[in-house]
């Protein structure tokens, strides 16, 4: 009988990774356990081990409820892909050291995508924080003594300024397009008023309700929006006409007779997402003449410049677009000072 095969240590484990990385590291998340319920959102492989499969199941439902949707499904993704790459190696998610997630972040810096890319630095930055998530929680709940993702350190980023950013003309050129004599315009010109006002990310703005939405008081109650944080965002009175016009005449044709908790509907009576959103953008700014790329987070971009120009506090704009750090916002500070750049260049006699 034949001697087995030497069980693979953790160091044989983690070296001699680089041939295999692309291939294990590409887009395509690993197999979906069986054991996945409904349509449930977990990515995991199927050679986990019960207890992993457990430690894994634990931490999706509290990303779910810790999280927004489509960051716990990322993070859930990217945490499959991690686990995967460990398992290959012979050890267990849950028994793993600081060096070995370091060895996955090297893995993950040489990786290619689909179509051939490195991951880019930002892509890098998710998958770390998806598996520094996962060892915060299995840290606060006593799996493991030490958080081995404490130690690991994220590349640096960046901050890239907004490509595009739409004038105070263009804005109001863009919205003026919208058709208010059908309901599909009403709708739109509600729409565009609203992201316009507040700057609310299209996921916050498809979740309002028509109870969350205070035309006398001329306030938006953003319900658990992007860190399930909940905030007020007041309405300019254009907008707060524009909401009371659609939800008067446009909301309930495009209904006809269905019930809907969504304040924004789509042009059958259902949910309206960041699809069809973008579509009516692009057709405003195609109608109004504007030749920038106009997406909802341009119209967000715009909100905060115009703001910032405006003379407004960047602490109330940083409350008004729910970030939850200031050195966010104060990225738009960086636009205003792009500006004063061109105008001394422009006007100053020593600024060429």
């Amino acid at each position: 009988m034949k001697n087995p095969p030497p069980a693979k240590t953790r160091q044989t484990a983690v070296a001699g990774f680089i041939p295999r990385q692309i291939k294990e590291l590409g887009p395509n998340p690993p197999p979906r356990h069986g054991c996945q319920q409904g349509s449930v959102f977990a990515p995991w492989p199927r050679e986990c081990s019960k207890k992993l499969l457990r430690l894994l199941t634990a931490y999706r439902d509290d990303a779910f409820v810790r999280y927004g949707e489509r960051t716990a499904e990322g993070y859930l993704r990217y945490l499959g892909r991690f686990v995967a790459w460990m398992l290959a190696r012979g050890i267990e998610a849950g028994q793993a050291r600081t060096e070995d997630l370091q060895a996955y972040q090297a893995a993950l810096y040489g990786a290619k995508t689909r179509e051939g890319r490195p991951y880019s630095v930002g892509a890098q930055i998710n998958h770390l924080h998806a598996i520094r998530s996962f060892y915060r929680f299995l840290y606060r709940r006593g799996v493991v003594l030490q958080d081995p993702g404490a130690a690991l350190r994220l590349p640096g980023q960046a901050q890239r300024l907004p490509r595009e950013i739409l004038t105070v003309r263009e804005a109001r050129r863009l919205i003026a397009r919208t058709d208010t004599r059908t309901p599909q315009g009403l709708r739109d010109r509600a729409l565009l008023e609203t992201l316009y006002a507040t700057g609310i990310r299209v996921s916050e703005m498809a979740k309002l309700r028509v109870e969350e939405v205070d035309l006398e008081e001329r306030v938006l109650h953003v319900v658990l929006g992007k860190g399930r944080k909940d905030r007020y965002v007041p309405l300019t009175s254009a907008a707060a006409e524009a909401i009371a016009a659609y939800l008067l005449e446009g909301r309930p044709r495009l209904l006809a007779g269905r019930a809907r908790a969504e304040l924004f509907v789509g042009n059958e009576g259902g949910r309206l997402t960041g699809t069809p959103v973008a579509h009516i953008l692009k057709a405003c700014a195609k109608r109004a003449g504007v030749g920038k790329r106009v997406t909802c987070h341009v119209f967000r971009h715009s909100v905060a410049t115009h703001l910032l120009r405006g003379g407004a506090d960047i602490r109330h704009v940083q409350e008004l677009l729910g970030h939850a750090s200031l050195a966010t916002t104060e990225r738009y500070t960086r636009v205003e000072v792009q500006d004063l750049r061109r105008v001394i260049e422009r006007a100053h006699p020593r600024g060429r």
